[in-house]
This record gives C-alpha cells, sequence and structure tokens, in this order.
C-alpha cells in the first residue's frame, strides 16, 4: 500500500483566488515560485550543506543568496533588480528558514500563521484571518518545513505519530497535523509570540477594558484574589493573564504552569515549569497536575497556571483552598458559568469519588472572579463581564455580575464600540480588601451605568 507521501507526491494545487482579502502580498506569480523551486533543487545538488550550517546565520544566508544569484544567471538571466532580490531571498529561506512562511513568522504584526494546503495560506493580524499570496509546491513541501520545525526540538511526527504540538525556541505555539488524521493536506498551525510585554495599559488603549476596570482588576490582583478567566480560542486570555500579574507585589514568589510555556510576567521572582510529553516510547511525561503537586512544596505565594485543561483542576482548587490565594489561570468557556461547569468537570476527571456538592463547595470557596472574554466580528478582543463567586444556594454555586459589557454600536470603519461597565452591584469581598489595608474606590458601583 503506498504511503501517503507517494499518495500526495504528484498533487500540487494552483494558488486560485479564494475570495479572502490578500493583505500580505510578496509579487510572486506562478512563474516565480517556480523558479524559486527550481533554484532551490540546484542548490541542494550544489551547496556543502554541513559547511553551511557551521557558518553563522548571517554568513550562512549570505553565502545561500551569493549561490542563488549565480544559479539564478544561467536560468533567468533576464530576471534582475528588485524581483531577483525578492526570489534570491524565498530561496535562502527555502534553504534556511521556513519556506514560503519565512515571512510571516518574522513578521511582528501578525499573531498567528496557518498553512491548511498548499496553496491555502493564512495569517492573523488584528484579530482577522487573512487569505496570503504564499504557496507550497506540493504536499512533501509543507512536511519538509514541518519536519524542520520539529527536529531540533527532538519531537517527531508520522503516520504513528500524526499530531504534535510544541513551543520555537522565541516561544511560539506550533501545531502540526498530518494525513491521515487530517486526510486532505499536512497542516501547520503557529500562534506567534510577543517578545514585548503587554501592560494593562496595552489592553486599555486597544479597548479590551475601561480604566475603571483596569483600577478594579488591580485592586483585586494585590487582595489575592484567585481569578478564573474565561473565553473561546483567540480571545486574548493569556494576554490579559500576562498583563494583570503586573499588579503582583514584586516581593512575592510566583510558580507559573504551563503546557507549553508563554506566559510572559513581569516580576522579578518568578520560576516557569512546563509539561512535558511522553517520549518515544510514551513514557516519562510530566502532567500540569504533576507540576501543580510539586508547585505546592516551593514555597510559592502565588501559583499560575497558563491554562487548566484536565484533572490539575482539583489540585489547583486544593491551593486555592491551602493558603495559595491570589492564584490565576484561564479556562476555555464560553461564560462565567460555562467556565464553573468547565472546572467542574476537569475536577471530576481527576478520578476522586466526590459527590457534586462537594466539588462545588470547593470552587465556590476557592474562586472569587470569573472574568470573560470574546472577540468580536471586528476582530477586536474585549472584556464583556466579570462575576463574583458570591456562595451556594442549595447546591448551585451562585454568582453576581459586577461589569457588563453595553454596545455602544459600530463606528464608521466597522469597529464595534462599548465597553464593560459597572452594574451598581458592590463585591462581597470589599470588607476583606479594607481588612488588608487595600483602599478600594466604591464609588465605581454607586450610580452606575447600565
Amino acid at each position: 500500500m503506498a504511503t501517503w507521501q507517494q499518495k500526495f507526491a504528484d498533487n500540487t494545487p494552483g494558488n486560485g483566488d479564494k475570495g479572502q482579502p490578500q493583505q500580505h502580498n510578496d509579487g510572486l506569480d506562478d512563474s516565480q515560485w517556480e523558479l524559486v523551486f527550481q533554484i532551490h533543487q540546484k542548490l541542494i545538488e550544489d551547496l556543502d550543506a554541513t559547511a553551511i550550517e557551521k557558518l553563522e546565520p548571517d554568513k550562512a544566508r549570505e553565502a545561500v543568496e551569493k549561490a542563488a544569484r549565480t544559479i539564478m544567471q544561467e536560468l533567468a538571466p533576464k530576471v534582475v533588480g528588485l524581483e531577483r532580490d525578492t526570489i534570491v531571498g524565498h530561496v535562502a529561506d527555502e534553504v534556511l528558514g521556513l519556506g514560503p512562511i519565512e515571512g510571516l513568522v518574522r513578521d511582528p504584526s501578525l499573531s498567528e500563521v496557518m498553512v491548511n494546503a498548499p496553496d491555502l495560506v493564512y495569517y492573523e493580524r488584528d484579530g482577522i484571518i487573512y487569505l496570503s499570496n504564499l504557496r507550497f509546491r506540493d504536499h512533501r513541501h509543507i512536511m519538509r518545513v514541518a519536519e524542520r520545525i520539529i527536529s531540533p526540538l527532538g519531537r517527531r511526527v508520522d503516520e504513528s505519530s500524526p499530531y504534535v504540538d510544541a513551543r520555537l525556541a522565541d516561544g511560539s505555539r506550533v501545531n502540526i497535523i498530518i494525513p491521515p488524521v487530517a486526510p486532505k493536506s499536512p497542516t501547520i498551525t503557529i500562534r506567534k509570540f510577543r517578545a514585548d510585554k503587554y501592560t494593562i495599559q496595552d489592553l486599555m488603549a486597544t479597548g479590551t477594558l475601561s480604566e475603571e476596570l483596569g483600577e478594579f482588576l488591580s485592586v483585586c490582583v494585590k487582595g489575592r484574589l484567585n481569578i478564573l478567566i474565561s473565553g473561546g480560542s483567540g480571545t486574548g486570555k493569556t494576554t490579559l493573564l500576562n498583563a494583570v500579574s503586573g499588579f503582583i507585589p514584586p516581593t512575592e514568589r510566583v510558580v507559573t504552569i504551563e503546557d507549553p510555556a508563554e506566559l510572559k510576567l513581569q516580576q522579578p521572582h518568578v520560576v516557569s515549569l512546563e509539561a512535558r510529553p511522553a517520549n518515544l516510547e510514551g513514557k516519562h511525561d510530566v502532567t500540569q497536575r504533576d507540576l501543580v503537586r510539586n508547585a505546592l512544596r516551593m514555597r510559592p505565594d502565588r501559583i499560575i497556571v497558563g491554562e487548566v485543561r484536565g484533572s490539575e483542576a482539583f489540585d489547583m482548587m486544593q491551593a486555592m483552598n491551602t493558603g495559595h490565594e491570589g492564584s490565576l489561570t484561564t479556562v476555555h468557556a464560553n461564560s462565567p458559568r460555562d467556565a464553573l461547569m468547565r472546572a467542574e468537570n476537569m475536577i471530576l476527571m481527576a478520578g476522586f469519588d466526590l459527590p457534586v456538592r462537594a466539588i462545588r463547595e470547593q470552587m465556590a470557596s476557592a474562586l472569587h472572579l470569573v472574568i470573560q472574554l470574546a472577540r468580536f466580528v471586528d476582530g477586536s478582543r474585549k472584556i464583556i463581564s466579570v462575576s463574583e463567586i458570591s456562595g451556594m444556594e442549595g447546591a448551585i454555586v451562585t454568582m453576581q455580575e459586577l461589569f457588563r459589557f453595553v454596545h455602544q454600536g459600530v463606528d464608521s470603519n466597522g469597529r464595534v464600540l462599548g465597553e464593560a461597565l459597572p452594574t451598581g452591584i458592590q463585591p462581597r469581598f470589599l470588607s476583606r480588601l479594607e481588612e488588608m489595608g487595600i483602599t478600594f474606590p466604591e464609588d465605581i458601583f454607586i450610580g452606575a451605568r447600565r
């Protein structure tokens, strides 16, 4: 039986118009891409790969570009000027980088790069997805780039292990999934890592939250409230977590737990722990739950779990209830109530024979706030709700909404207008903050706008 690579060997789709904005345009047409691929194949034959690998990155690129220009003079002597430089640059990306998507990965204005098929390369900018005019030669070409991404990480992807999650050297997250699990084409998804630190002021400037909500969250973090940040995929949960972490006093010891690591906290005393997948024999994995339990022995003032996904939710709640207040985490959910249900289900995954009521009592005791994020049609990400966990009524965890998003229309550029405004309900934890000597402007909730 033929392997999937053999089945796809001659399957090279064209670069048709998919009806999407193409804002990342390098100006290459099909004939120019074909020239890039021809020069690359000739370089593979002519260049000494071992010698190139020994050079510094700048020197290596210089050597490859020089060789590419020589070959280009033979294959296409009439191509000169900017067109020649562009083609030579793409050839160097093929030899030393990530091929057609190297420029996208380097572009700091992009947050996501998605390869769905040889002629379907998308990217995300400011929350909106666009189709680029970049293309791969065929499915094997995508696989070569995928292997280049994961081979330095000691990972593999093949028919026996058809998908992989990994972290690039710059902190970006990458997911690769191949046939037969992705039957149409190998797929690469890269979530870019911001080199700079996102502050709460940055989020205010982009409209994620108002100044008064930012002031409220700063007091909540300084007051050591346990906070659950909820939202769908790509709503900015990790970005908000990074930003509010800036309110943690620099004198505290913070332990972060992630899979994979992408938080960039702003404190000097941070210990970062990262889960580890099993090796090729299926052994020696380290789960987030293992790390949460280990973190309790590391004298943390606060524990931050980048995202609770499974049974570690039980240990996280235990930690919050046993002196590790001020902890922060995120969860995938579409509403504050859904976030609690997700946490409950994940605690049940821990395998303990606990009644649901006991789990809910733990959650009601451990959690103080649920912050809900959403992404709007214009690509903007905003806080749409801040809810306080107020206790139990029978077997139900009760909540009261302190801030609620008020939609104020759409401007002439199609941007969604609105912000999360106080509902007028005063939090029950105000007295707790006063006992800690933390002042809070209570007038935020007096005469609140609805």
